[in-house]
């Protein structure tokens, strides 16, 4: 018995001993880490940061990329230098700088290298690289700066920046570091996992120093940084920049779709700013700059603003009225009794001729008919029920809903409901006569640019619609996110939008859209909107698509203080719409009309007594138009938008 227990405790100390014997070959021989930590001082870990994914237009044009830069690092405790001023005039810096510069680096951490000064060119690099030998605690790590091909979407591309810190507390993970660049906006944002990469890490040996010596073991346990993915989008560049052009000296939006993909063509919003302003190491003068300015060019009007759809709204009123057997293409309302005026009287005869001269009278009888179903008692549970028929098809048309952009921020609209009255009037306190003016766009309803041209894309496709996005491949082309695939459908047979078509064609051939703005050999179907602006001149709206009988493109405008829909709007989109279809400008009478136009806010820029006449010599001035001039006082802030119904 005593031999057993001595045999067991001699065994239970031999495996002891043989498992500490086996840790310490296996630190001292198999693991490189501790070999690595032993030898701090002589072999440093170097982060590899991948370049972001680059983002192409859909003809191969490449439309952000990136340049190589150098940033220059400092660890606070080794960090010595003997005249400060001269190390200021070398890297072109002003003491205070260079103090507040220390001071930060310093509260970060003073072991660990950070951020001193971001993006030095090669030129810069190659010039002051020896020099910094002489200034223990600097070093210069690799880097890259956006570039941008030109001044153009400036906010649906978006921008990166430094990480914040409360981004870094509250990231996933552990992939980001102090001084990282992340997207903060638009496209950078939203594909921000796709654009980053990988990172990578690689082993340097250096002397007492800092001086790199080379790789340590060959490079045997480097990683490599991988590349982010490249985005492909649908944008068509030199569209996208035409249309930027039209709407050079006015505040609005542009959005123009492929029907059939639900691809974004070009998206516009006015005025913008050159994008190469907050991809330099000056962004937060130039953010700060951009963020005073009195029209808000941060602001991404195409999925951000807000408007009252006015009479764009009447084409999905007769689509649901037809649907909901309301009104057939043939019916007929008399203006007897309707609180509101026509355009010029005797077009309540059919669906095509009200659609065509936007008939107020008429949509009121329409709407009317919708929500009694032809009862006309005017009561409460009449109106009830009605409503409720009316929303569940308007909102199939994405009205009152996020359409899920591939951009941030994107604003849901409104689109009342039962509920909605109910709380605002009381329940049983509401009917027909509380709520007409949803009719002819009017009352609660709001929307975005984005939402009506995919309304414009939903009727070119007789019924239904491809969520509206900029990206059509992640890493290759046409391998776009799996939910821009799917169909969806909004319920109204197509024969409808048969009996509709024909009276947006007649409002742009022979109705509500200026005569000038026809353009040759295209057929375009639209319709015009004029949303009314209590604090100023009212906003001009229109949407349209073509070629009618086989749409390639759907658009809608926005033109703010820009009046009738007509007039303002419609001129730009059937430009946009000849540009694209043919490739060229051949009505060059309503190009001159649009560039002429200026519909800035006076209360911001006075009048001027002469058109600003623009050629290709002022392409700069085109492009920036709020460089030159400087607003003298802010403008008022803009009420909710309401229709006038034209």
């Amino acid at each position: 018995m005593l031999d057993n227990r001595r045999f067991v405790i001699s065994a239970f100390f031999g495996i002891i001993g043989f498992a500490y014997l086996f840790r310490l070959f296996y630190l001292q021989v198999l693991d490189d880490s501790y070999s690595i930590e032993s030898s701090s001082n002589s072999i440093k870990r170097v982060m590899e940061v991948p370049f972001r994914g680059q983002i192409y237009d859909r003809n191969g044009k490449l439309m952000v990329f990136n340049t190589p830069v150098y940033d220059l690092l400092v660890t606070p405790y080794k960090a010595k230098v003997q005249d400060t001023l001269t190390f200021c005039n070398l890297l072109g810096i002003q003491r205070t700088t260079f103090d507040s510069l220390m001071k930060a680096a310093a509260s970060y951490s003073r072991m660990k290298p950070s951020m001193f000064l971001r993006q030095l060119s090669r030129e810069d690099f190659a010039r002051i690289q020896d020099i910094m030998v002489d200034y223990p605690g600097f070093e210069f790590s690799k880097s890259s700066m956006r570039t941008y091909l030109a001044p153009t979407m400036a906010n649906s591309l978006g921008y990166v920046s430094e990480i914040t810190k409360g981004q870094l507390e509250k990231q996933e993970g552990f992939y980001y570091q102090q001084g990282d660049y992340v997207g903060q906006s638009g496209l950078e944002i939203f594909y921000e996992e796709q654009l980053r990469g990988q990172r990578g890490v690689k082993f340097v040996m250096q002397n007492v120093n800092g001086v790199a010596k080379g790789s340590w073991k060959d490079g045997a346990l480097d990683t490599m940084a991988v590349a982010g993915q490249n985005l492909y989008t649908g944008i068509d560049f030199d569209l996208q920049q035409y249309a930027d052009s039209l709407m050079v000296n006015k505040v609005g939006s542009v959005v123009a779709i492929e029907p059939s993909t639900g691809q974004i063509l070009a998206i516009v919003s006015a005025p913008s700013y050159d994008p190469r302003k907050l991809a330099s190491r000056h962004f937060s003068d130039n953010y700060r700059e951009l963020a005073k300015n009195p029209y808000k060019p941060l602001f991404n009007r195409p999925v951000m603003a807000s408007y009252r759809p006015g009479s764009t709204f009447k084409v999905i009123q007769a689509l649901t009225g037809l649907q909901t057997g309301a009104i057939s293409p043939s019916t007929a309302f008399s203006h007897a009794g309707v609180p509101m005026k026509c355009h010029g009287g005797g077009h309540g005869n059919s669906v095509p001729q009200a659609v065509q001269h936007s008939c107020n009278p008429y949509f009121y009888r329409v709407f009317q008919s919708i929500l009694y179903h032809n009862d006309l008692s005017n009561t409460y549970e009449a109106s009830r029920a009605g409503l409720k028929v009316w929303h569940d098809q308007v909102e199939k048309f994405g009205i009152g809903t996020r359409l899920g952009v591939d951009l941030p921020s994107e604003y849901k609209g409104s689109l009342p409901d039962v509920e909605y009255y109910d709380k605002v009037y009381g329940e049983k306190r509401w009917k027909f006569s509380n709520v007409y003016s949803l009719s002819i766009g009017e009352g609660e309803l709001l929307i975005t640019p984005l939402k009506m041209a995919n309304v414009a894309a939903i009727v070119a496709n007789r019924g239904y619609y491809y969520t509206p996005h900029i990206v059509s491949g992640i890493g290759k082309k046409d391998n776009p996110l799996p939910e821009y695939t799917v169909r969806h459908e909004t319920g109204v047979d197509r024969r409808h939008f048969d009996t509709v078509i024909p009276g947006m064609i007649g409002a742009v051939e022979a109705g509500t859209v200026m005569r000038l703005a026809k353009i040759a050999d295209i057929q375009i179907a639209g319709k015009t909107g004029t949303s009314q602006n209590k604090k100023g001149r009212d906003h001009s709206i229109f949407i349209a698509f073509a070629p009618a009988d086989n749409p390639k493109i759907a658009i809608a405008v926005f033109v703010e203080n820009g009046k009738w829909g007509g007039t303002a709007a419609a001129p730009v989109a059937n430009l946009v719409i000849e540009r694209y279809l043919k490739g060229k400008t051949e009505n060059k009478a309503l190009e001159n009309y649009v560039l002429h136009e200026n519909y800035l806010p006076y209360t911001v820029f006075p009048a001027p007594k002469k058109p600003v006449i623009v050629d290709t010599v002022k392409k700069k001035e085109i492009l920036n138009p709020l460089a030159e001039k400087k607003p003298t006082s802010a403008p008022k802030e803009k009420a909710p938008a309401t229709s006038s119904g034209k």
